[in-house]
C-alpha cells in the first residue's frame, strides 16, 4: 500500500479545497493510501526550537506522519497571488533539519483553486519554487488550475462537471506514474 500525503493549504472545515482534495482521494487506485495529514497546529517555524533540540510535539508527529509517506499531493487556494501562510509553514516545518527533510526525493503533485477566474495560478506556481529547492519532483503535464471553483461542486462537495472530474482522473494517473518511478 502506497500511502499518499494530503496537504490542504486552507484551514475552513467547509473550504472550497478540502473539498476538491476530498474528490481527489477517491480518483485514487486500489494500493494507494491518501491520507489528509492537518497542518492548522503546527506552530510557526523557529529554528531555535531545532537548534536546541526542542521541537513542538505537533512538529514530530507531523514529520513523522510525512515520513511515512511515499509521495505528496498539494491542494491549495490562492491567498494574495500566492500560497496560505499555514501552507507554506508546514514546509519549513518538514524541511528542517535540513538533514532530515522528510521532503526529499518524495514525488509531489499539485492541484490549486480559485473561486475567479485566475484559477491559482499564482499559488500553483509558488508552490513549486521552495518543492523544486527541496528537492521534489512534481507532476509536470497536467498542471491543475480549478477556476469558478463555486460552480464546480454541488450542494454537496462532490465535483458537478464530467470533463472536470475526468481530467482530474489523467492528472491522478500522471501522479501515480510519477511515483512508480520514484519507488
Amino acid at each position: 500500500m502506497s500511502k499518499i500525503a494530503v496537504l490542504i493549504g486552507s484551514l475552513r472545515k467547509e473550504s472550497y479545497t478540502r473539498k476538491v482534495a476530498n474528490n481527489v482521494i477517491k480518483l485514487f487506485p486500489e494500493g494507494y493510501d491518501p491520507e489528509i495529514i492537518p497542518i492548522g497546529d503546527l506552530p510557526l517555524y523557529n529554528q531555535d526550537f531545532d537548534d536546541e533540540n526542542r521541537p513542538p510535539k505537533e512538529w514530530t508527529t507531523f514529520r513523522e506522519k510525512v515520513k511515512q509517506c511515499e509521495a505528496v499531493l498539494f491542494v491549495t487556494p490562492e491567498y494574495n497571488r500566492s500560497i496560505p501562510g499555514v501552507l507554506k509553514n508546514a514546509i519549513d516545518v518538514g524541511s528542517r533539519p535540513m538533514t532530515d527533510s522528510v521532503w526529499k526525493k518524495k514525488p509531489a503533485g499539485i492541484i490549486s483553486n480559485s473561486p475567479k477566474n485566475l484559477s491559482g495560478f499564482g499559488a500553483n506556481h509558488h508552490l513549486r519554487q521552495p518543492l523544486v529547492f527541496l528537492d521534489m519532483p512534481v507532476v509536470q503535464q497536467p498542471e491543475v488550475y480549478l477556476a469558478n471553483i463555486t460552480t464546480l461542486l454541488d450542494e454537496n462537495g462532490k465535483i458537478n462537471n464530467k470533463g472536470t472530474i475526468e481530467f482530474l482522473q489523467t492528472f491522478v494517473d500522471a501522479f501515480i506514474d510519477l511515483i512508480g518511478r520514484y519507488k
